[in-house]
């Protein structure tokens, strides 16, 4: 098997020589999934002048079979319903769900990000970036929660991604763009060289780098 990316820097780099075309759009967004996107994000974001900030999901497991998606909740207060799935339980369950992975979310919030505001989401063009994609399911959850806070246009950008997943997600967003779509996907740590861990540590650098360079979050003009 051939090693596509020498780590997820060079998977951040390889991705954004794809998305050129979204450079020079003050109103632009790069939001890594964490934590293993953000340092592909990174690279994508500092390559087309972007902003970038992280973009914490949390899928709503049914009880006893948290495999079973209600919904997620996301980074900005939304929550969205898997509406076939949450119908068919009782409302005090989805919200004993639902509290405890607030509280999960909140909390990973301020590991990442600290004091500072989730980023503002509403008109702007958002990549949202993962170092790889299989199910796809953390992405569909990031998709509808960013749809829900108004996102003017979603592009999905990763480096490697299961093929029948990458068209499922064109129904969802406007594009999708990856470097390699292997067939079979097997897992994503395959397709590189180096697929340490990412620490939180990494991820809170990466966002006070972009910050410092005044390509933070904040609102756009």
């Amino acid at each position: 098997m051939t090693v596509v990316f020498r780590d997820r820097r060079d998977a951040g780099r390889r991705l954004a020589a794809r998305l050129t075309h979204l450079a020079g759009n003050p109103r632009l967004l790069v939001l890594g999934l964490p934590r293993g996107g953000v340092p592909v994000a990174a690279e994508v974001a500092m390559a087309l002048g972007a902003a970038l900030d992280v973009y914490v999901v949390r899928k709503l497991g049914a009880p006893g079979r948290p495999e079973l998606a209600m919904g997620a909740i996301a980074s900005g207060g939304v929550r969205v319903l898997n509406e076939s799935v949450a119908a068919r339980l009782p409302p005090a369950i989805l919200d004993e769900v639902a509290h405890a992975e607030e509280r999960e979310l909140a909390r990973r919030e301020r590991e990442l990000r600290g004091e500072r505001p989730a980023p503002a989401v509403a008109g702007r063009t958002i990549v949202l970036v993962d170092d790889g994609i299989a199910t796809g399911s953390t992405m569909r959850a990031a998709i509808a929660a960013l749809g829900a806070l108004g996102g003017d246009r979603i592009v999905v950008g990763v480096p490697v991604a299961a093929p029948d997943t990458r068209c499922e997600l064109l129904n969802e967003v406007e594009e999708v763009v990856c470097v390699a779509t292997p067939e079979p996907m097997a897992a994503i740590s395959l397709w590189y060289d180096d697929f340490t861990q990412t620490g939180d540590d990494e991820v809170r650098e990466l966002l006070e780098q972009a910050a410092r360079a005044g390509r933070g979050p904040a609102h756009p003009p």
